[in-house]
């Protein structure tokens, strides 16, 4: 029997890798992954290994957005100083749901780093290069794929660089028992595919916890 097809955004996602000679491994799940912490269980990973893809906009001339994507290790958040000084915007901030979608042409809770129409600068958390494989959202709230940091590094041209909030050692310690502030809190994937999802987005979907393809 013929394969089923791919829904379109994900279609996209892996037509995007498949041009840079990758092929990705898509793991698609009859419930949402929306959140990181979904995401972890259904693949069975850690959650630091779910890769958020948060959405943010700076101001570009004439009223224009420029859109910038970050990749996030899910328990960690943005701090928007760190960000604005590594993208030499000052005035960047979350973008709303209405403007990732725009912006990207996903839809929060499955925002993936890759695949999208126009081009989009991407900001790495390092965070993500302690494990050998993670996973990031493949263009719907249902469907993720696992990928090593650095392929995910190559596909979306992304710039490695500090932007995340520090992690107290009692949250760390915290995490690793079970109980950290994403374990607590919820989690979602958002744009990130993973929400801030993939893969902050009120997440493997770009707010109110982190998600692959969204924000947290």
């Amino acid at each position: 029997m013929p394969e089923t097809p791919l829904p379109t955004p994900t279609q996209r996602v892996v037509d995007a890798a498949s041009r840079k000679g990758v092929t990705l491994e898509v793991h698609a799940f009859t419930e949402s992954t929306h959140t990181a912490e979904d995401a972890a269980a259904a693949v069975g990973a850690e959650l630091g290994q779910i890769v958020k893809s948060l959405v943010f906009v700076a101001p570009e001339g004439g009223g224009a957005l420029e859109p910038i994507l970050c990749l996030v290790s899910g328990p960690n958040r943005v701090d928007l100083a760190r960000l604005a000084a590594v993208t030499g915007e000052p005035d960047v901030r979350r973008a709303t749901a209405v403007e990732a979608r725009e912006l990207t042409g996903y839809t929060i809770g499955g925002i993936p780093p890759i695949g999208f129409s126009r081009p989009v600068r991407v900001v790495m958390d390092p965070d993500l290069g302690r494990f050998q494989v993670v996973w990031a959202a493949a263009g719907t709230a249902t469907a993720v794929f696992p990928v090593p940091p650095a392929t995910l590094r190559m596909l979306s041209n992304a710039h490695v660089a500090p932007i995340c909030e520090e992690r107290r050692q009692a949250d760390v310690l915290a995490e690793g028992a079970g109980l950290g502030e994403a374990g607590l809190e919820g989690a979602g994937l958002e744009g990130a595919g993973l929400e801030d999802a993939g893969l902050e987005d009120p997440g493997p979907r770009g707010a109110a916890l982190p998600q692959p393809g969204g924000e947290a």
